[in-house]
């Protein structure tokens, strides 16, 4: 028995909540560093204030995924509770945020922003898997990465359009525009709105309609992780923890950047925790949420590990994009690091465009490109090709000096972020256990955070170290790293199932 087919409808209520969880991620993306600076951040401590945003999906992800792959609330559901609860949060904050009059309340502000953001988006990667036979998977995510294109485009533009309709676009030092104030405020409610139009208008199915869905290579949760698990040596988790404590050591001795010290910690964290693991799989004891996602992520589908390393270069570039953007065009391209002067603000209202001419882009290409490249080319090479054209967008960045031409670089990463958005997608939720859809996209994020940790930990040495006041090379990075993320994607295609 397979599930119904979505018509038109069906597929733009089912992911028309991700519009607003968008807007709030545009909002963040763009205009972070520029709130940071201007509450009297220097450039070379941006990467360690942006932590939190990889941090709290590390850590947030993995276990909404695990807990809504569980959850069952009557009429409620499954994943609309976590998008109910986050985008109630992530409302407040965005709210919140534009108030902040010191660093440390915005920097808290953003821990609890994308904590909340977390937790209404990992559940919407399942939602689709969820609630779409396996024919429409590459159709569903593409209409999500349209709601996430437009989305992003209202949300990068918002302090563009606001400027050009009169609303104040500098403010004394210290203090925020009042075109990024209003722009968090009304980024807020439309975040809880569009995610309730999605709850309100959608039915998931019942743990036993989902039992009957599901067809005979997705019947089963996959392999025994639990007993894989149990059979490991806690050599590897020795590992884990030695490299922590060296690379704390190292922090000490070469008196590298003090970021350095969560990654090393992390690091450590991870091998204790899959110790622990270990013995509770040992002991019998698997029913438990720290057994489970150890076990799962030790157990990954072959096609999932070699996503991993594509996603780990992608994400390290798009990371290094949100972070350096408004500092390398408003110094390179309008001349000021100042952040009181015009010439700063005008630069960071000039990257929310850029930033919306990515996100349109992206949301036509996910409509249009996409599904022509993918039908002669395959999902896998199709999404090499656009890592491809988006690493020539950010090598542009370093031979351009108008500010109008950088709209033909964003019009090729944007070709590159709607495949990134699309396709690893597509190709998980027709090639994963239906009953662990959750927590495998949970467990996905991990290797979207991981590369975002170590530019953000890593970035800021490197710069400081080689290119002192220059983020202009930044870029060059990014272009590099989205060269390996194309190499890496032609080896999943052989895992990929037709």
């Amino acid at each position: 028995m397979d599930k119904p087919r979505q018509g038109f409808w069906g597929l733009w209520n089912i992911s028309f909540g991700f519009l607003g969880i968008q807007i709030g991620f545009a909002l963040q993306n763009a205009n972070m560093s520029r709130i940071f600076q201007t509450l009297g951040a220097e450039l070379e401590s941006l990467p360690a204030l942006w932590i939190a945003a990889p941090l709290t999906g590390l850590l947030v992800q993995p276990i909404i995924g695990h807990l809504s792959d569980r959850t069952w609330l009557g009429k409620l559901g499954r994943r609309r509770p976590y998008f109910l609860a986050g985008a109630t949060l992530a409302a407040l904050a965005l709210l919140l945020m534009p108030e902040s009059t010191v660093l440390w309340v915005s920097v808290l502000l953003l821990w609890v922003l994308d904590a909340s953001i977390n937790v209404s988006m990992e559940p919407f990667r399942a939602f689709v898997g969820d609630m779409l036979r396996r024919d429409q998977h590459s159709v569903g995510y593409a209409v999500q990465t349209f709601f996430i294109g437009v989305g992003a485009v209202v949300g990068s533009a918002f302090p563009y359009l606001l400027d050009h309709l009169g609303v104040a676009n500098t403010a004394p030092a210290g203090s925020i525009p009042d075109t990024v104030r209003y722009s968090f405020w009304a980024g807020g409610i439309v975040f809880f709105l569009s995610v309730l139009w999605t709850v309100l208008t959608t039915r998931e199915y019942a743990p036993a309609e989902m039992a009957a869905f599901v067809d005979a290579d997705t019947a089963t949760d996959g392999p025994d992780t639990q007993a894989l698990l149990a059979a490991r040596s806690y050599l590897g988790s020795e590992v884990w923890v030695g490299l922590g404590v060296a690379l704390a050591m190292l922090v000490a001795e070469l008196g590298l950047a003090k970021e350095m010290y969560l990654l090393a910690a992390l690091l450590a964290a991870y091998g204790l925790a899959s110790a622990a693991a270990i013995a509770l799989a040992r002991a019998g004891r698997s029913n438990n949420m720290l057994a489970h996602i150890v076990g799962d992520f030790s157990g990954m589908p072959p096609v999932m590990k070699k996503l991993a390393l594509v996603q780990f270069f992608s994400w390290a570039a798009l990371f290094i994009m949100w972070i350096n953007t408004t500092p390398v065009v408003a110094q390179v391209m309008f001349g000021s690091t100042d952040t009181t002067s015009a010439a700063y603000q005008e630069g960071g209202n000039w990257v929310g465009l850029l930033f919306a001419v990515q996100n349109g882009v992206a949301a036509v290409a996910a409509l249009t490109l996409l599904p022509w490249l993918s039908k002669r080319l395959g999902q896998a090479r199709t999404h090499s090709v656009c890592l491809v054209i988006g690493a020539a967008g950010f090598a542009s960045f370093l031979v351009l000096r108008d500010p109008q031409a950088l709209l033909v670089s964003e019009i090729a990463i944007g070709i590159a972020w709607a495949s990134i958005l699309a396709m690893p997608y597509a190709i998980l939720a027709s090639n994963l256990p239906q009953a662990k859809l959750g927590i495998y996209m949970g467990l996905f994020n991990v290797f979207v955070v991981v590369p975002q940790l170590l530019v953000a930990t890593v970035m800021g040495s490197i710069m400081a170290a080689f290119f002192p006041g220059a983020p202009i090379w930044t870029m060059a990075f990014a272009a590099a790293a989205w060269l390996l993320a194309a190499l890496a994607m032609l080896r999943v295609a052989r895992e990929v199932r037709a």
